[in-house]
Formats: C-alpha cells, sequence, structure tokens
C-alpha cells in the first residue's frame, strides 16, 4: 500500500481543496476535482484522472475496483481518513477523491435534425448540474453554457452524475458569436418564456435543427435574447403557479423537444 499522507500541507492536498474552492484555480491550473466512487469511475473511463486519492479505510475497499481502469497518466495517494473528512464536500463521503483535467473545449457537433439546450444565465450550479443529467438522459445532442456558473465547480459536476463526462457541452458567453454560431448551422431557435401569447410548447413542431433558450432562475431570459430567437413558445400551467424550477422547466421542454 502507498504510505499514508497525514498533513494537509501536502502539495497535492492543497491542490485540491484550492480547486475545490476556486473557478480562478481551477481555470489557471486547467484541473477539476471530484468525490466519490461512481463519478470518479466515469472519470478514469473518461482519462481524465491525472490524481486519484482515497482515504485509509476506503483503499482496501475500492482500490482494486478503481485499478482495474488504465492509470498510467495517473498518480495514486492514500490519504487518513480525517484528511478525507476535512478535504470532503459532502456530509458522508465515501473517500473517494480525483482531481481531473479540464478537457479542450471542442467545437459543437450539429447533427441533422439535432436537438440542443442553451443554458442563459442560470447560476445555481445544482440546476445547470440537473438538466446536463436530465439532457443525457433524454437524448439530447449537446448543451451550450452561456453566461451561466462555472460548468466544473463542485456542485455542478456532482449534480450531473457523470453525465459530464458523456454529454456534448459547449461554452460560449458572447451573445453575438452565438446567434451566429447557431444560425451558421441552420439551428432554429426558440426562447422558452413566461407569456401566454407565446406559443405552447405542446403545440410546437419540431422538424429541424433545434435549440431551447432557458434563462435565469429569478428573471428568465433577457427580452432582447427572447427577441433575437425564432420564436417565443411556454409551457402551459394551471392554477395559481405561474412558474416552474429553472431544471423542472427545463426537463419538460427537452421532453417535448424529443418527442
Amino acid at each position: 500500500m502507498e504510505s499514508i499522507i497525514t498533513s494537509k500541507d501536502n502539495p497535492t492536498v492543497k491542490l485540491y481543496q484550492k480547486l475545490s474552492s476556486s473557478k480562478k484555480e481551477r481555470l489557471q491550473y486547467g484541473l477539476f476535482v471530484l468525490e466519490g466512487i461512481r463519478i470518479v469511475e466515469d472519470a478514469l473511463r473518461d482519462g481524465s484522472v491525472s490524481h486519484l486519492l482515497l482515504t485509509k479505510d476506503q483503499a482496501d475497499r475500492y482500490a482494486e475496483k478503481l485499478l482495474q481502469a488504465d492509470l498510467r497518466d495517473t498518480k495514486l495517494l492514500v490519504i487518513s481518513n480525517e484528511l478525507g473528512n476535512r478535504i470532503a464536500s459532502t456530509d458522508s463521503t465515501q473517500g473517494v477523491f480525483a482531481i481531473c483535467r479540464i478537457p479542450q473545449q471542442k467545437k459543437l457537433s450539429f447533427r441533422e435534425g439535432g436537438r440542443y439546450v442553451v443554458l442563459f444565465g442560470l447560476q445555481d450550479p445544482g440546476n445547470v448540474g440537473m438538466v446536463i443529467r436530465t439532457a443525457d438522459a433524454l437524448g439530447i445532442d449537446g448543451i451550450i453554457l452561456s453566461g451561466s456558473c462555472d460548468l466544473y465547480s463542485p456542485k455542478v459536476i456532482r449534480s450531473t452524475m457523470g453525465s459530464v463526462f458523456r454529454m456534448d457541452i459547449a461554452v460560449e458567453n458572447n451573445a453575438d458569436t452565438l446567434f451566429a454560431m447557431l444560425e451558421e448551422n441552420g439551428v432554429e431557435t426558440s426562447a422558452a418564456v413566461i407569456d401566454k401569447d407565446a406559443q405552447r410548447v405542446t403545440e410546437c413542431s419540431f422538424t429541424c435543427r433545434q435549440a431551447v433558450f432557458i434563462g435565469n432562475e429569478g428573471n428568465g431570459l433577457p427580452s432582447d435574447i427572447a427577441n433575437r430567437c425564432t420564436r417565443r413558445i411556454t409551457i402551459p400551467m394551471s392554477g395559481n403557479i405561474n412558474s416552474l424550477n429553472a431544471a423542472m422547466a427545463a426537463g419538460i421542454l427537452m421532453w417535448e423537444l424529443r418527442k
């Protein structure tokens, strides 16, 4: 077994904590962190893990399972249980942590009849992660983040449940560049709004390449962005509720896109 690391001043442990708490550090190093056996397994299969950290109690339990992956480019460290509790971001940690390389952003592949979601200004990491996970489940072809929270924040990554390694995800924060890209690729755009005069999504015909824009949790889509879309769509609602959680609304819209 590897020698057990007990010091909070260990360089890798300190790096893990920096990456966990700071977007600036993640961008500077080109790295992000993971916690939990399932998502770390996904990352190992993806080949993006630079450091694998296991607590002493979990090293024997998980080592054989995790080491079945190709670890030629991965450094394994065993840390004390106390250190594992210190760096954990969950109340009941599994004692499995990883530092991963942020992949180079690829151009989104716009497939014939493809279905895409643009998250414009979403700031809740849990919502962003849940949308990515739901998009993976429903067979959405790609997601674009624009002015939204950091894709590689620990809470976003945790909420995706590994879908971040399976989905095509792009980041484009410039609205002009974003709309130009969609137009060049023949993508019809729909703005999801709360407006009784907008077209009901249940009555929409989605035929060619489609992208649905979903806006900020509190303010929705800015009017100038909604107006630049091909059409405005809305989810019909009954009773006294006139809005939905962003991730819930996205799930409904993606379901309709795939029908």
